[in-house]
């Protein structure tokens, strides 16, 4: 436990005095926000991503010392514990390296070679090992013994035989060294489950494909594993890729057979103990191993998965808030209706409806009446359409409106209503409005994620919001850390009003926990507005700790203490005075004063207790207070006419808004209520290793359109605008087949990436694993 500091300091490349101050906050109850916001002085200003990647490091450690700790006693009661050993153990930097040493001791059950061994044949085992001149028959013939259930040599031998086999396949080095190999050479290799190439045609790319199992990229190995798991694809590992002979036997024979020093040289018992060996690779090690580095590409790949949802939730999260402005939120539909819902600047629902401008009813007229009404009653600004099903003709619909009623200053936007069904049936929907129809509470979901997209998406599960890459097939109890994480710090970078915050927002909050944030929600509405940071303390089971955790990221506006609508945490109030003091002004009047603090020298005002970087944090926010970290609002100006995939041609030009980032390149929404894809080589000039480099959910490009498939709903994009259309597809609805697109029997030459094709978005491969990723 004590070597865990040092470790981590080694692994993160920082101090190791900065790691144990670290991990005391944390021990202590502190947040990772809270630490990476207030306590830089110890941290040497590791920021969130940092401190989470140290926290996870400390539990995987932690985790794993604690396993030792096992073993080492499991072990010793067994009598078997060596100084070699036991150091051997202490070292294990990894679960699977310690498991490896553990492997020998492990209780387990009768195997075929403890059943030799308690007959009596390790003798025999351990006599033809070390002296190959021996006839295996012929010492075999001393241990015949049909009462213990050897009756003949062969059976003896084939006791024997086990018995080294289960010997070899437990030494830790030899494992070592056959992962090593295989890692860096074998092949995941996949072939179409007999009789199912009809039924699974979606995975007809991976029908007969091979590739390094270190450089598959991780989207691929999710959908391999998915087409497994449904049982249309078989997938092995081909540990000697190339090798024509496979009479031979395997490279890993040759490993093993080096590693115990053995060597054929026509001795009576070679050819036995030869077959022993590849025994030991065939039956007992080669399995394993698969097994193993299944687990180990399906672990990397759901780590990759894990943080391209990540960061696209990041980027959604921390889009550019509308502002508080009265808005109208629609949820088209058709059957059942537009619902309508009016919230005011507060994010209050003041007004609801459902118009029925479409089929069946065809009431447009009214609709645009009822629409102008509620408009004017409510001088609304914003109207939110949610880019579901018929969100264009509802859009067409509002920009006819505004056109007919000149006096109404709105403007209309499209924003992604992803997981807005999913809150409108949810508990807390239900506690928000308990008399308000289900349909109509996503109509106000949809105008206030407009508002402040982070104050309404923290109300949905963030699985829920769609913008994950086989967010289905991952850890889903993993992907929900890492996604809470996520949101965690988002609400923390961006601070929350303590006297409008939901409960649902507030409990994202570093320190506070559910219950808190209801009971900070029940003092607020029972006794009025908050006027001061103190006033929380009063909030029920809100101990010293907790308001210490969540006070700095609480925001009180135009309250009795200026500083309480800042990022400044209240244990640096005092700092602030001393600066106020020192330059002779009024703290309130020293807040927003620009001109006075571009002159001011963080190192004159710290302390022993408040060092350089909280104090330029300080003057930071003193200089521009209350700052909100996420970008200018803007939107998207989508095509008139084009509407629906069949509206779209080759060589269109349209402006769009990407809504998804995944290792292979981006969705963009064009207005067609289907996503186009644009391929990671059509992003930009340059080479991309990361789609992330160019684009983030939420960001609003130009594209080209390359290629339509209207009968599967496919659109290839370019944000290359030089790019032309393929000549072959220009004015077709089907698409040709790309060279080089999708994945290739054998591994391409650029690093396991799938090729790049200069101009096609649409390779086959990847525009199933597109459409099956957006379908998640």
């Amino acid at each position: 436990m004590s070597q865990i500091p040092q470790l981590l300091a080694n692994e993160l490349k920082v101090d190791e005095r900065q790691i144990s101050s670290v991990i005391q906050l944390l021990d202590e109850g502190s947040t990772v926000p809270f630490i990476a916001r207030y306590r830089k002085e110890v941290t040497g200003g590791l920021d969130d991503t940092q401190l989470r990647q140290l926290h996870q490091r400390l539990n995987y450690l932690r985790e794993l010392d604690d396993r030792r700790q096992v073993i080492l006693k499991s072990i010793d009661e067994q009598g078997k514990l060596t100084d070699e050993l036991t150091q051997s153990i202490k070292t294990a930097d990894s679960k699977t390296e310690l498991e490896d040493l553990y492997l020998p001791y492990k209780p387990k059950r009768r195997t075929k070679g403890q059943i030799a061994i308690e007959a009596g044949l390790e003798p025999l085992a351990d006599l033809l090992w070390k002296d190959p001149t021996k006839n295996p028959e012929q010492a075999a013939a001393e241990y015949i013994d049909a009462d213990k259930g050897f009756a003949d040599a062969k059976a003896v031998l084939d006791g024997a035989r086990a018995i080294l086999m289960e010997r070899f396949a437990e030494q830790a080095e030899l494992l070592k060294r056959l992962r090593s190999h295989l890692w860096q050479n074998a092949h995941l290799t996949s072939t179409v489950a007999a009789g199912k190439e009809k039924e699974g045609a979606k995975f007809r790319d991976y029908f007969e494909f091979s590739e390094l199992f270190k450089t598959i990229p991780s989207h691929r190995t999710l959908a391999l594993l998915r087409g497994r798991n449904e049982g249309f694809l078989q997938l092995s590992m081909d540990a000697d890729p190339g090798s024509e002979d496979t009479t031979s036997g395997s490279h890993c024979e040759v490993i093993i057979a080096d590693f115990l020093n053995f060597e054929h040289k026509g001795r009576a018992a070679d050819d036995w103990l030869r077959q022993v060996i590849q025994w030991t690779w065939r039956v007992k090690l080669s399995l394993h191993m698969e097994t193993e580095l299944m687990a180990r590409v399906r672990e990397r790949a759901e780590e990759a998965a894990i943080q391209v949802f990540a960061s696209n939730l990041k980027d959604l999260l921390m889009a550019a808030p509308a502002g508080a402005k009265t808005t109208m939120g629609l949820d088209p539909g058709v059957r059942t209706g537009v619902k309508v819902a009016v919230v005011d600047e507060t994010g209050k629902a003041v007004a609801t409806n459902t118009v029925f401008p479409f089929q069946p009813q065809n009431q447009m007229d009214k609709a645009m009446r009822t629409l102008a009404t509620l408009c004017k009653q409510y001088k609304v600004e914003l109207i939110s359409i949610g880019n579901g099903t018929h969100s264009r003709e509802t859009d067409k619909m509002v920009g006819d409106m505004l056109k007919q009623h000149s006096d109404i200053k709105a403007t209309k936007v499209i924003v992604n209503e992803a997981g807005a069904s999913v809150y409108s049936a949810s508990e807390l929907a239900a506690q928000e409005f308990p008399n308000m129809d289900v349909s109509l509470r996503g109509a106000v979901s949809i105008a206030r994620r407009l508002q402040d997209p982070l104050a309404e998406l923290v109300k949905i599960e963030p699985k829920s919001i769609g913008v994950g890459q086989y967010q289905h097939d991952v850890s889903q109890s993993q992907l929900a850390q890492s996604l809470d994480a996520v949101v965690e710090d988002c609400v923390n970078a961006v601070g929350v009003d303590a006297n409008m915050a939901s409960a649902a927002l507030l409990q994202r909050v570093s320190g506070l926990s559910k219950t808190l944030a209801k009971n900070l929600v029940e003092h607020r509405d029972a006794h009025g507005a908050f006027r001061n940071r103190k006033q929380l303390l009063d909030v029920a089971r809100m101990g010293p700790k907790a308001f210490e955790q969540a006070a700095g990221f609480l925001r009180i506006s135009n309250g009795e203490q200026p500083l309480d609508a800042s990022s400044v945490h209240p244990e640096a109030y005092t700092v602030v005075e001393r600066i106020a003091k020192t330059n002779s002004i009024p703290v309130q009047e020293l807040i927003g004063n620009q001109q006075l603090i571009k002159t001011l020298n963080a190192k004159d005002y710290t302390d022993e207790r408040f060092g350089l970087p909280t104090v330029t944090d300080i003057l930071s926010e003193l200089e521009k207070p209350g700052r909100d970290p996420r970008p200018e609002f803007k939107m998207a100006e989508f095509k008139e006419g084009v509407e629906k995939v069949s509206d779209l041609k080759p060589g269109m030009l349209l402006e769009g808004v990407v809504t998804n980032v995944a290792n292979f390149g981006a969705f963009i929404d064009v207005g067609v209520h289907q996503d186009g894809l644009v391929h990671i080589s059509a992003l930009a000039d340059k080479f991309v290793s990361d789609p992330r480099e160019v684009v983030k959910a939420g960001d609003i490009v130009k594209v080209k359109v390359l290629e339509v498939d209207i009968e599967r709903k496919r659109i290839g994009l370019t944000m290359r605008l030089s790019d032309e259309a393929p000549a072959n597809t220009a004015g077709s609805d089907k698409p040709k087949a790309k060279t080089g697109s999708g994945p290739k029997k054998k591994p391409s030459g650029n690093g396991g990436r799938a090729p790049q094709p200069q101009n096609s978005a649409m390779g086959s491969a990847l525009a199933d694993a597109f459409a099956k990723a957006k379908k998640d």
